[in-house]
């Protein structure tokens, strides 16, 4: 076995792992801010206490990171630049707790709302709504998509109509009907606000790129992908239960990944 496909098996042992670890999380954190609630934690303290906790895990693994030492022995070159590895990642590290202690909001709020949808009871086929909320078409919404300048990956490259409609189907269920009459114009604002993080998640990990060839971050430079990270900035428990009922989780969790929004569902 040549060292690159070790390399590359090696790496892809990592991601399953990660993965793993992600998914993990994600049911984990859902279940703590469900006991949460049901002993009358507000969710703005709940969001608090797990934040707390996520980031002193990210503390630990800075501390575990910053007193490990190079191989014994080693050239005091090696040593040197051991080190200065090791005090760059710590920094990340810190950089990452901190973050996660301060700016995790909404998510206990969010866990809220999808434990509440599937308990709304649904109109009685023979006495529909006078209101009946505004309707999405799935082609318009795919349309603007297409349109947005950050989408510079080749047709070719893109899913087949059927897994792009599949996929629609489950990020566009996301959208609240609140949010329905205008959510063209909403993607159309929120790519432009975005665009050059759209255009850096493209060339980062779209086709053609390093993550790209191990099979992963299939949904970068997809156009769908525009609608999953405005859904996974605007309702990231929503989207995640609903992609979770459907869809393989690793999909989303490579995009999540790739985007980093302020909500990270599978760390």
């Amino acid at each position: 076995m040549s060292t690159e496909q070790h390399d590359s098996d090696a790496y892809g042992q990592e991601l399953a792992r990660i993965g793993h670890h992600q998914s993990e999380a994600t049911g984990a954190r859902f279940a703590v801010f469900q006991a949460l609630a049901a002993v009358g934690i507000a969710p703005e303290q709940a969001d608090e206490i797990v934040s707390k906790l996520e980031a002193g895990a990210v503390a630990g693994a800075h501390t575990w990171i910053s007193e490990s030492s190079a191989p014994h022995g080693s050239d005091p070159r090696f040593e040197d630049g051991w080190f200065a590895g090791v005090r760059a990642v710590a920094s990340d590290l810190l950089r990452i707790a901190d973050t996660t202690a301060s700016t995790q909001r909404g998510l206990a709020a969010s866990s809220a709302l999808l434990l509440a949808h599937p308990r709304q009871p649904a109109c009685p086929a023979s006495e529909p709504s006078e209101q009946a909320p505004a309707a999405l078409d799935a082609g318009k919404v795919l349309v603007a998509a297409r349109r947005c300048t950050w989408a510079l990956a080749d047709p070719g490259d893109f899913l087949s109509s059927e897994a792009s409609d599949e996929i629609l189907t489950v990020v566009l269920s996301a959208v609240r009907e609140d949010e329905r009459a205008g959510y063209v114009e909403r993607l159309e604002a929120f790519a432009e606000q975005h665009r050059a993080r759209l255009e850096e998640l493209l060339r980062a990990y779209g086709p053609g790129s390093r993550p790209a060839e191990y099979g992963r971050y299939m949904l970068a430079g997809q156009p769908e992908s525009l609608i999953v990270c405005e859904r996974m900035e605007t309702v990231p428990f929503l989207l995640r239960g609903r992609w979770n009922e459907t869809l393989e989780a690793v999909l989303l969790d490579d995009l999540e990944l790739a985007w980093g929004p302020r909500t990270r569902l599978s760390r």
